[in-house]
Order: C-alpha cells, then sequence, then structure tokens
C-alpha cells in the first residue's frame, strides 16, 4: 500500500498554522507560498 500526500495542501496547512503562531510574518509565509506553489506548479 503506497500512500501519496500532494505537497501543495501541505504546504498550505503548514502555512495556515505559522500565520496562527506568528502573524507578524504573514508577509513571509504568503511570499514563501506563492514562489514555492508557483514552483510545483511550473515542475508538475
Amino acid at each position: 500500500m503506497t500512500l501519496h500526500i500532494e505537497l501543495a495542501p501541505v504546504l498550505s496547512i503548514v502555512a495556515g498554522i505559522a500565520i496562527l503562531v506568528a502573524p507578524k510574518l504573514l508577509n513571509y509565509i504568503v511570499a514563501a507560498y506563492l514562489v514555492v506553489t508557483g514552483l510545483l506548479q511550473i515542475v508538475n
């Protein structure tokens, strides 16, 4: 049995939790999320 997990939803959950924990980092978290998801879309 193989477990297949997409990276984008996991990344969204991690970013959401990070924003809840440290709201002052919101700009950096959103920017990093957009860059990573953009790169994932290009690669896949």
